[in-house]
């Protein structure tokens, strides 16, 4: 049996999860107004009024999409549609989801800036303060990175940004489901989720916006989800989605105490490693991820060794589309090019217990011990 230790990756499907989407997996489209569509339509609002009440949002304010980097796109490109060509601020430790279409909207006028982050990952007020110019129109900044697990500063930073009359967007996809999330805490103008990050389905997500923001879409079509994302939605999804915010809303404390005591259990187990060393330690993280590094031993070279013990992580130091390159978020933070190729990322759920941390100290000694020739050689 695996040990699944990669839900920043993607979550496995709440069994209540999939019960709420089994009746919408056949015929129904929203849009008929026969009564299978009608029953369709209506799973489709119930799943917004769910997910709105999580986020203590109005349901005019959630549209869903494919998903977060759907999303992501949406709040950059929509936004950029309805002002002048200016700058773009998003920070180096942002998603690709965000990064790559920061960058295509360069061929339409507009200038990137990145913001910087500290030893930790964190973006500072100070920072996005420097950055800000007469020109600033959009501000993204993650709340939480899908490698280190770091925490944004995300309210701090959306009062700077709103006191200039700068758009702000936070990718939430991590934070969503592990610590309390309501959208008028955030300060943002813009926020995107993911469901699959919160034992929800993939192919489904939101983004969710402020009531007095002007956003023109990307998708035009059968003017869907408010003119904002055209397309037949997927029914089964979202009824998924909505029942998995509902359950995260709920269940929410339990799974912060669980995963934590996972992630602290972990870090004290590491010590047992000598040199381990657990990157983003002295800023706040997600309360279920550790990424940490083994200097010396490629964070290929630990994946694959743990996947044949049967324990699935992530390596930080995978190269991005093949550059040779390590993480870019180990990069921003300033981390060694060696350290940041050891990197790996272990990342909890509730399925999880400290047997499976036990498992996994167990095989990186099999692993340190294996690779001790060429450590010390």
């Amino acid at each position: 049996m695996t040990a699944y230790l990669d839900h920043n990756a993607t979550s496995p499907l709440d069994e209540r999860v999939r019960e709420a989407m089994l009746p919408f997996l056949d015929c129904g489209n929203p849009s008929s107004v026969h009564r299978v569509g009608r029953a369709a339509r209506g799973a489709v609002g119930a799943a917004r009024e769910q997910v709105a009440a999580w986020l203590g949002v109005q349901t005019s304010q959630v549209i869903f999409t494919s998903g977060g980097t759907e999303a992501n796109n949406l709040a950059l490109s929509g936004v950029a549609q309805t002002v002048q060509p200016g700058r773009l601020l998003v920070s180096a430790v942002e998603h690709p989801s965000v990064l790559v279409p920061a960058k295509a909207l360069e061929r339409d006028g507009w200038e990137t800036q990145t913001i910087a982050v500290d030893d930790q990952g964190r973006a500072q007020p100070e920072s996005l303060m420097d950055g800000l110019s007469a020109d600033t129109r959009i501000c993204s900044v993650m709340a939480a990175n899908n490698e280190t697990g770091v925490l944004q500063p995300v309210a701090e930073l959306a009062a700077v940004a709103r006191t200039r009359g700068v758009v702000m967007h936070t990718d939430a996809v991590q934070w969503a489901g592990k610590l309390p999330l309501r959208f008028a805490d955030t300060g943002a103008h813009l926020l995107s989720l993911s469901a699959h990050k919160l034992n929800g389905p993939k192919g489904v997500g939101a983004l969710v916006v402020d009531k007095a923001l002007d956003l023109e879409p990307i998708l035009r079509g059968g003017g869907q989800e408010r003119g904002l994302r055209s397309g037949t939605e997927n029914v089964a999804a979202i009824a998924g989605f909505g029942c998995a915010a509902e359950l995260a809303a709920n269940e929410q404390a339990q799974r912060r105490a669980h995963t934590e005591g996972l992630r602290d259990y972990l870090i004290s187990r590491l010590a047992e490693l000598h040199g381990a060393k657990v990157l983003g330690a002295d800023a706040e993280r997600l309360p279920n991820t550790v990424m940490f590094a083994l200097p010396g031993i490629d964070g290929e070279t630990t994946l694959l060794h743990l996947d044949r013990h049967g324990i699935a992580v992530s390596s930080g130091s995978a190269c991005h589309s093949g550059s040779g390159d390590p993480s870019h978020v180990l990069v921003a933070m300033g981390v060694a090019r060696e350290v940041a190729f050891s990197a790996v990322r272990v990342s909890f759920g509730v399925g999880n217990s400290r047997a499976d941390v036990d498992g996994l100290i167990a095989a990186l000694h099999t692993l340190r011990k294996r690779m001790a020739p060429l450590l010390t050689g």
